[in-house]
């Protein structure tokens, strides 16, 4: 069975202390799904590892794993604080 993956340049929005670790805008190449991103963000910025934060794709908030394409929006959001 032949596997072709299509590695993408992707850009990923950063908000809050994520942003003043990385920037507000990183890009990477090389990612096919949120668990490759998160990889390759740990590995440009070692300090992302400690910190917590959720992943939305176009939007919404994922828990697991998901595909990505050019067309994703990526946004990597630190925890929400107020009430």
């Amino acid at each position: 069975m032949l596997i072709t993956y299509c590695f993408i340049d992707m850009q990923i929005l950063l908000f809050g202390q994520l942003a003043d670790i990385a920037g507000n805008l990183v890009s990477l190449d090389g990612v096919i799904d949120t668990d490759s991103l998160i990889s390759a963000l740990h590995r440009k910025h070692p300090a992302l590892a400690n910190s917590k934060y959720v992943i939305a794709v176009d939007k919404k908030i994922i828990t697991s794993n998901q595909q990505l394409t050019e067309k994703s929006v990526v946004a990597l959001l630190p925890p929400f604080s107020g009430g």
